[in-house]
């Protein structure tokens, strides 16, 4: 892990501008993988919007939670993929879903619900965690680089 930077964020909105602002400044880029934590409505899908809206603003982003998976694309050879790993807690069920195949130098891939598989995926470029606070508006999201 090479830094560490911290963020205070008051809306939905806010969140959502601060992974915008994290991909305008080069900090995820394409070919990285970005592990999302934190509880259920956190904001790990504002977020995502956020870096959707830099690298491929014509996508309309949801949660990915029935779909397992969502793209958006960013140009004709690459796009962002947004997985929900909240089912899948073994190696065999990332195998099944085809997750190694999606990694690419061109491909971002956003994953909701990192801590499900940590143990079996180390290729990391950037983590956000994202806390709640006791406010249920705000919330404290960390960022990592691995770069």
């Amino acid at each position: 892990m090479s830094y560490k930077l911290n963020f205070k964020s008051t809306s939905e909105e806010d969140t959502e501008r601060i992974g915008y602002d994290l991909a305008l400044q080069g900090l995820i880029k394409q070919g990285g993988v970005v592990a999302l934590c934190g509880d259920l409505g956190a904001g790990k899908t504002a977020f995502t919007r956020g870096v959707a809206r830099f690298f491929a603003p014509n996508s309309t982003v949801t949660s990915p939670t029935f779909a397992l998976v969502n793209e958006y694309p960013i140009n004709k050879t690459a796009k962002l993929f947004h997985f929900d790993m909240y089912r899948i807690t073994t190696e065999e069920d990332l195998l099944s879903i085809g997750f190694f195949d999606f990694l690419s130098e061109k491909n971002i891939i956003m994953i909701e619900w990192y801590e499900n598989i940590e143990e079996f995926f180390d290729e990391l470029t950037v983590k956000i965690v994202i806390e709640k606070t006791e406010d249920s508006d705000s919330r404290n999201l960390f960022f990592f680089s691995y770069e």
